[in-house]
């Protein structure tokens, strides 16, 4: 077996979104769902205004995964994630999503470390009980 890789023990990263960020990841996804695009339709279904897509915020998180992992997305083994709230993304304005994560656990003998990421916006927590398992 290979020496473990070791990280460092903490990562955090701010991800800006804004309405142009969402409607080319809709383009790039196929997920066309008006929610994500359309205020007025948006509001009409109950909420307070466009939405981020759930899959744009879990690939954030991911995205803060794998510079952790020095770029490399293959070193991600599995990931698991709630979605606990929504990133609303009003007309005009850039939304920060925060994500941090830490080191929950080392397995030395399988090469893996397990990390606990938070995401938040707008000091809400949008993500739970989110994890990585990375091959260290």
């Amino acid at each position: 077996m290979s020496e473990l890789t070791t990280y460092p023990e903490e990562l955090s990263r701010t991800v800006a979104v804004d309405r142009p960020r969402l409607v080319a990841y809709a383009d790039a996804s196929g997920d066309q769902n008006p929610i994500h695009q359309d205020e007025e339709f948006a509001r009409s279904v109950g909420l307070q205004d466009v939405i981020a897509h759930g899959m744009w915020t879990m690939g954030a998180a991911l995205d803060v995964v794998t510079a952790y992992v020095g770029g490399d997305p293959g070193r991600i083994l599995s990931c698991s994630t709630r979605f606990t709230g929504m990133v609303v993304v009003p007309e005009g304005e850039t939304v920060d999503v925060v994500v941090e994560g830490t080191v929950r656990k080392t397995d030395t003998e399988a090469g893996t470390q397990t990390l606990e990421i938070s995401a938040t916006c707008g000091g809400e927590k949008v993500l739970g009980r989110c994890q990585a398992v990375v091959r260290a």
